[in-house]
């Protein structure tokens, strides 16, 4: 059997005493840092965060908590597949924690809420979900306790804090994009579409934490100097997270009735156009709007099939314009039946998910069996990435959407101007001030920008009412 794990895989920053309990040999290190991420707050609070729609309008669609648990129950099953399929031993509890942990570092409001605080600190390392999951885990989250600096701070100003502590193995198993986010605006323009003027977040990490990756990849790989590292489990994560967004987006947008799968057979010209350039650009692939039409009659073509009834009648001049409005009409009902009916949604959105658990392999790296490859076969990968595309560019950029998100778009950055006068420190709870005043100038904008990426919706629009409301909320509701 392939040997995926070392000894060095299981070291952490920083010694930690044992347990009054004593030694629990029955759990292992990946285990606990499982258990560690589960009763986190930044953990709990994903179930106050946009997934696709505003969860502070309506609780029935999924949030990026639900989302998380789906990517989790989808990562461990594509675990199972392979360590059955290629006799190995890929540790289940480290690819559950990596798929629980992907979305970690999302801010309020979703995309915009990202571009939002992006921008607030386009000067000072930007901001970058990703990025901000892994600062989450290995110095704002709260494992262990300092005697002799409360703060996570010494006198001089270093970070001593080490988050939630986790294994070295466990950090790697979420670095999806192994980059170094510029430092300031003039040092991303590389990595932008020179026709574009705006500046979109860079995906990758934070020069903050680029000493702690450089340690794990030390510990982890030696001296092996490679190009894009990310280990087996992070590639199982990814997979599982793209799989669970392509199906369970469109499932809430045919709940919503914004969508029905009719709408997908028929889709708007402009609409097809932006799904192929968008795929395209991201895959390297050469598709046209003609091969996306054909993937989702494909995948949802089967509304339109007709009946046995239908079939044994023969097409005639008089009665043809009677048999295209019951085709149409059945084709309607169907794709309406699908989309109001928890049931058949349901059923749709778990064979496709089935389907495409069945068809990701793996590419093995005998050299260096942790950076192992998960991958999706073409087909199926083009599916994918057309059902995902297809949900962002008719539901996220839409109109309906777009409101709200710009609003909370909006709200991020005046609680960030606020934060950011003169005094406006004052405003932080008590543990982000401490660490407010112990930080240099640069440093201070971190500290806001943790703070607000840190809230949910609902309580970023209640700390917003607060600050422009004429009947703001009671002073007792906690910061």
């Amino acid at each position: 059997m392939l040997e995926l794990y070392s000894k060095s895989d299981c070291l952490r920053f920083a010694e930690e005493n044992e347990s009054n309990l004593g030694k629990e040999d029955y759990r292992s290190d990946f285990w606990r840092d499982y258990a560690r991420l589960l009763h986190s707050p930044s953990f709990r609070r994903l179930t106050g965060k946009t997934q696709l729609f505003p969860n502070n309008e309506t609780d029935f669609f999924r949030n990026r908590l639900t989302h998380s648990l789906e990517v989790g129950q989808i990562a461990k099953s594509i675990t199972k597949r392979l360590n059955h399929q290629y006799n190995l031993n890929i540790d289940e509890d480290l690819v559950s924690f990596s798929a629980l942990t992907h979305d970690l570092g999302h801010p309020p409001f979703g995309h915009q809420g990202e571009e939002a605080l992006d921008e607030c600190m386009m000067k000072y390392g930007g901001f970058e979900g990703n990025a901000q999951t892994l600062r989450i885990i290995t110095k704002i989250e709260k494992k262990l306790y300092n005697e002799e600096f409360p703060s996570g701070f010494d006198d001089s100003g270093n970070d001593l804090r080490f988050g939630l502590n986790l294994t070295y193995r466990s950090i790697a198993s979420i670095l999806k994009y192994d980059t170094v986010i510029p430092f300031t605006k003039k040092e991303r323009k590389m990595f932008h579409d020179s026709r574009s003027e705006k500046t979109k977040p860079v995906k990758g990490f934070y020069k903050s934490e680029e000493n702690i990756i450089k340690e794990i990849k030390e510990k982890i790989a030696g001296d092996r100097d490679f190009i894009g590292f990310k280990t087996i489990e992070c590639s199982i994560m990814d997979i599982a997270d793209d799989i669970a967004y392509s199906n369970y987006d469109l499932e809430d947008s045919f709940k919503a009735g914004f969508l029905s799968p009719i709408d997908l057979l028929y889709p708007d010209e402009e609409l097809l156009v932006r799904v192929v350039n968008s795929v395209n650009k991201r895959t390297n692939l050469t598709l046209k709007p003609d091969d996306i039409s054909l993937i989702l009659i494909d995948i949802y073509g089967h509304i339109l099939e007709s009946t046995e009834e239908i079939e044994t009648i023969k097409i005639t001049e008089e009665n043809k314009d009677d048999l295209i409005y019951y085709y149409a009409g059945n084709a309607y009902k169907s794709s309406m039946n699908i989309a109001s009916n928890g049931a058949l949604r349901t059923q749709m959105s778990s064979r496709l998910v089935g389907k495409f658990i069945r068809q990701v392999d793996l590419k093995l790296n005998k050299e260096a069996p942790y950076l192992s490859k998960a991958f999706l076969n073409e087909d199926t990968l083009i599916e994918v990435e057309v059902l995902k595309t297809l949900t962002y560019e008719s539901q996220i950029l839409s109109p309906k959407l777009k409101i709200a998100e710009l609003r909370g778009k909006e709200i991020v950055k005046r609680i960030f101007k606020t934060i950011n006068k003169k005094n406006g420190n004052q405003l932080l709870p008590k543990d982000y001030q401490q660490i407010y005043l112990r930080s240099n100038k640069v440093d201070k904008k971190r500290v806001i920008c943790d703070f607000i990426s840190g809230m949910t919706n609902n309580y970023a629009i209640q700390f917003y009412g607060r600050l422009t409301s004429e009947n703001p909320e009671t002073i007792f509701k906690p910061l």
